[in-house]
């Protein structure tokens, strides 16, 4: 116990401090206190806590249970003695957990440590070799692809590093309106998901599908006047040539094969010709009208191939298409017998010209209707071929043998059809009878287009020869002077692209611009280059004496190419338009040209019935529904057939459509693609073209191919064809 000394001497200073101050004084006074000797009671306690460390040798990390550890961030932590602290090791990428030392730990799993003392204890990583899994996409579509472990997030990470041995889970998501075609690459197929155990380098693919969302440009051109047969009927003759296989194509019979796809071959066809009893007579001798013939053999005018550039023009026009129709039922009573062709081509041919001098041309028996371009035999040095550019790109790309004009009548009226689905009653050209109403106040494909904020443009070849009374001059580019050239006139909505929008009407110049630089509108239409003599129609009048005679159709091909080459480019440099464009080349009507296939019934577009045909005078002339009415007498029905090729680097290989369809599906094409509304009953009754000529799967044409220069050896000739 302690001494009474020395506790007396505490009591007397216990009076000198606070009570605080007491309280330390005692425990100072405490027994052993003053540095005297005992028997060990004043031996510190131990501690209470122990510092556990982890050490980390690789890339890695280590976490605690309890928590305090969370190695590389914190890795050491004080626990109270006999505290069990269970670690956790997780190897980083590329690396490998390979064992504990220390702490009593060993091998690759837990580590389980009961604290009694400051502990250390290392955490080993090794690096393990790895591999690089690299992904594409292919396709029209587009999408995503992640990986689990995470790395891969294309298309913005499409390459990434993970140790060998790691097994790779990779999804792939389509976007908006495509869809997912499947994987390659890899050990992968199908469209689930691709599980990739990773030994070495790898690359997987995904394909995703694109949709009519993948054709960001619709351009189209309607070239003039020109029938299925007269330019395409040799068809199949050039695919047996070429070394393309035979499909079916109802082209003309004579060249089609045996056997083997229909339409098998059949006689040339023929048209009664102008009886040869009764031949023209120029003035001052009675005028003598083309007899038809056709009980006389000898009279008849057999399909043949035309050995010129140019002809003189036939008549596309209301009448004679009906009479071509059938020449005793030219108001479609009774299925086409299409006999009519040779004599309204005649009887056109011998009526007399302005002057009254004699007739207007030269072939007033009408023959050059039954005529035909060929394609070329790379076999035989003598035919190189009339529209060879046209064959091949026919051949490569997409056509179709059921394809037509609007309606049984003439450019313009057709034309109002291509833009706005219906011609309004018209028959024949705005102004030229008395049943005339001027423009057509119904909406156009542009005025749609412009309300939904879709881009657009008409590209036009400026006049050469504009009419003295237009203000416009040579070759003018102003927008005025460029909608008088385009058919854009034919509807009010013309003038109010002059006045409020006419950026969006410019010279064919700017189409190349556009084309080769990637900036094409949306939608843009090429307007013929007729006052240039390079749209393709027959030569509407004979030249002069010293005239060049118009108008080739193999330089109106060339013109066409260097349009469709601004597009596609070449394969090892394709245009920046042509990764998502499409280009359709078609005809207005067919010109008059013979044609071995009948008018289609089709929806009337509004309800409305012709309104402006020839009355009879005193009971003579007159349009022929005007004497007899019969089913072709209304727009209840098809023109003729007329070319057609789809260029895109969707476009179908060598694929032929048997769909019947009329130009408006074009305007339907651009509607479905650009959610806009049809215009009328008649575009909104066509086919799906997005679905018959497209492939949005494979992307056939992804690069384009390498066409042939168009030839231009054919001489230009209006006289009279020699079959």
């Amino acid at each position: 116990m302690c001494s009474g000394r020395v506790l007396w001497g505490i009591k007397v200073r216990l009076f000198l401090f606070s009570s605080f101050s007491l309280i330390g004084l005692i425990l100072l006074a405490g027994c052993g206190g003053g540095g005297t000797s005992g028997s060990g009671s004043g031996t510190p306690p131990p501690p209470q806590n122990s510092q556990l460390t982890v050490v980390l040798s690789g890339t890695g990390t280590v976490s605690s249970s309890p928590s305090g550890i969370s190695c590389g961030s914190t890795c050491s932590a004080s626990f109270a003695n006999n505290t069990q602290v269970t670690l956790t090791a997780t190897a980083g990428n590329g690396f490998a957990f390979t064992g504990w030392n220390g702490g009593g730990c060993s091998g690759t799993g837990m580590c389980a440590v009961t604290l009694i003392s400051a502990t250390s204890i290392t955490a080993t990583f090794s690096q393990v070799p790895s591999s690089v899994l690299t992904l594409t996409m292919s396709g029209a579509g587009s999408g995503t692809i992640t990986s689990n472990p995470t790395g891969i997030d294309c298309p913005t990470t499409c390459s990434a590093s993970f140790a060998n041995g790691t097994q790779i889970t990779l999804t792939a998501t389509p976007g908006n309106t495509f869809s997912f075609t499947g994987w390659s690459g890899g050990g992968c197929s199908g469209t689930s998901i691709c599980v990739v155990t990773l030994s070495a380098a790898t690359t997987v693919n995904a394909a995703f599908g694109g949709s009519l969302q993948s054709i960001n440009h619709i351009i189209f051109l309607a070239q003039e006047n020109r029938s299925l047969d007269h330019y395409f009927g040799e068809l199949r003759k050039y695919w047996a040539d070429n070394g393309y296989p035979d499909q079916s194509f109802d082209g003309l019979p004579q060249f089609n094969p045996t056997s083997g796809a229909p339409p098998l071959q059949g006689p040339i066809p023929t048209n009664p010709g102008c009886n040869p009893a009764f031949p023209y007579n120029p003035p001052p001798a009675p005028f003598q009208d083309c007899v038809f013939d056709n009980t006389d053999p000898a009279a008849a005018v057999k399909s043949f191939h035309l050995q010129t550039a140019c002809v003189e023009n036939p008549s596309p026009s209301w009448n004679e298409s009906h009479v071509d129709w059938s020449y005793n039922d030219p108001t479609g009573l009774n299925p086409a017998v299409l006999d009519g062709f040779v004599w309204t081509t005649g009887h056109d041919s011998r009526a007399p010209n302005a002057q009254g001098t004699g007739s207007e041309f030269m072939d007033t028996n009408g023959v050059r209707v039954m005529g035909y371009y060929d394609g070329g035999n790379p076999n035989d040095p003598t035919d190189p071929g009339d529209l060879n550019y046209y064959y091949f790109m026919a051949s490569n790309f997409a056509t179709s043998d059921h394809w037509f004009s609007s309606l049984m009548s003439r450019t313009n009226p057709n034309r109002e059809y291509l833009i706005g689905g219906t011609s309004h009653g018209y028959a024949y050209p705005n102004g030229t009878n008395s049943q005339d109403q001027g423009q057509i106040s119904t909406p156009i494909i542009f005025e749609e287009l412009q309300n939904a904020g879709i881009t657009w443009k008409v590209y036009v070849h400026p006049d050469p020869t504009p009419p003295p009374n237009s203000g416009c001059a040579s070759n003018d580019t102003t927008p005025r002077c460029l909608y008088l050239v385009s058919y854009l006139h034919n509807f009010a909505y013309g003038q109010t692209i002059v006045n409020n929008y006419p950026q969006n009407i410019v010279p064919i110049s700017q189409f190349y611009a556009d084309a080769t630089a990637g900036t094409l509108p949306q939608v843009a239409q090429i307007e013929p280059a007729s006052g240039s003599g390079l749209d393709e129609h027959a030569a509407d009048f004979d030249p002069q004496p010293g005239q060049l005679p118009c108008c080739s159709v193999q330089a109106g091909a060339a013109y066409v190419k260097t349009l469709i080459d601004a597009v596609m480019g070449t394969p090892s440099k394709p245009s920046p338009s042509w990764k998502d464009s499409a280009f359709i080349l078609t005809y207005d009507e067919f010109g008059g040209f013979y044609d071995h296939f009948a008018p289609q019934a089709a929806a009337s577009p509004d309800g409305i019935t012709p309104v402006d045909l020839y009355q009879p005078v005193n009971g003579v002339g007159g349009d022929v529904c005007t004497k007899v009415s019969g089913p072709t007498c209304d727009f209840t029905y098809t023109g003729y057939r007329v070319p057609l090729i789809v260029v895109s680097p969707f476009t179908k290989k060598n694929y032929v459509s048997h769909a019947i369809a009329d130009n408006t599906a074009i305007l339907k094409l651009i509607e479905e693609r650009f959610n806009v509304s049809s215009l009328t009953y008649r575009d909104a009754a066509q086919i799906d073209m997005g679905a018959e000529f497209f492939d949005f799967v494979n992307v056939p044409w992804a690069n384009p191919p390498t066409p042939p220069a168009q030839h231009t050896q054919l001489h230009c000739d209006l006289n009279p064809p020699i079959q």
